[in-house]
């Protein structure tokens, strides 16, 4: 029997239900796990995605993109293949895509986290024979505090701060890790603020009910005004530019995985580093691929080979599934940049 699922220039392919997962070019029927453009690409004819991420999609793609949004869990024929979707915890609307045919189960991970947050919908394990998993922090360097300390370190270094009249201005990328920082902080402390890529996706978030404090537009006098109180959160593309330098003293952080490790945090301007990831660590990865019960795991995006390496030591059945196309999902150094949401 051929594969259920086959690696191809346009991304993953199932031949029985003629439709790509995650397609990397546009194609005519796309399976989406969730909204970062490293997933969701424009130009397809129809797309299905989970519903709780649809106008997250639309917003990513265009309003006039054909987008059909299903419940998590819910099944859809595609050719006779059974689709269905169920959360993976990455951000809002992401999902797992489970691929059923003839009695052959697979499953997509997309990106994913073990750790519920109030911005996603908390994983939920798959069983399967096949698991195709992300591995962006596949390495055992990789391992996650709770996040609860995370977020008790953001607010001393804001309340710091504010003592010494600076402004905190905190890096995350604008769709999922900028709602996660805004719903983890303590609004109490002060004013908040958002640069406008961020504050585009909060109504999509509030409509889909997550509960996010009030913010302000990043505006300079604002924060100016606000004498250092304030926090501004912002993707990382606008860190060191014109726009910032108007808002006074500032002391710069970034949030992200990438932090764990002392090299990357050095190679960067900041004045700290918070270690927040929307991904799995390597713990998380490896309770993930045991809930699955697979018999097969293909591992991608990330370093596979220490991932394969440990899953066949274990015997399991593992091999890496290289993108044949598209751009590297492990950068060296954290950057901001929406083709590549991988911290």
């Amino acid at each position: 029997m051929p594969p259920l699922l086959q690696n191809t220039a346009c991304g993953l392919y199932c031949p029985a239900g003629d439709f790509y997962v995650d397609p990397c070019r546009a194609v005519p029927r796309a399976v989406v796990t969730h909204a970062h453009s490293d997933h969701a690409r424009a130009g397809s004819e129809l797309y299905l995605c989970a519903a709780r991420g649809a106008d997250l999609l639309r917003h990513r793609i265009g309003k006039r993109a054909r987008i059909e949004g299903v419940a998590f869990g819910e099944p859809t024929l595609i050719n006779g293949v059974r689709v269905s979707l169920h959360p993976a915890g990455h951000i809002l609307g992401s999902s797992q895509v489970r691929v059923e045919h003839r009695g052959e189960v697979w499953v997509v991970s997309g990106d994913y986290k073990l750790e519920p947050d109030t911005t996603a919908d908390p994983f939920e394990p798959v069983r399967c024979h096949t698991f195709i998993t992300e591995s962006t922090f596949g390495l055992p360097i990789y391992r996650w505090r709770p996040q609860e300390e995370v977020f008790a370190e953001i607010n001393a270094w804001w309340r710091g701060n504010q003592a010494g009249k600076r402004t905190s201005v905190l890096f995350g990328y604008s769709l999922g890790k900028a709602q996660r920082l805004l719903a983890g902080v303590d609004p109490s402390l002060g004013p908040i603020f958002v640069q406008s890529a961020v504050e585009a996706f909060l109504p999509l978030y509030r409509a889909a009910g997550v509960p996010l404090p009030t913010t302000m537009s990043a505006e300079a006098a604002s924060i100016r005004a606000a004498d250092g109180r304030g926090l501004v959160i912002t993707p990382q593309s606008a860190f060191d530019t014109p726009w910032m330098r108007k808002f006074g003293d500032v002391s710069c952080a970034f949030a992200s995985g990438w932090m764990q490790v002392r090299a990357a945090r050095k190679r960067q301007a900041f004045d700290r580093g918070f270690v927040l990831s929307d991904h799995a660590d390597w713990p998380g990865l490896l309770e993930a691929i045991r809930l699955t019960g697979a018999e097969r795991v293909l591992v991608t995006h990330g370093p596979s080979a220490s991932v394969v390496r440990w899953l066949t030591e274990q015997g399991m059945e593992a091999a890496p599934l290289e993108k044949r196309s598209g751009g590297d999902h492990a950068p060296s150094r954290p950057r901001e940049n929406e083709n590549e949401e991988r911290g």
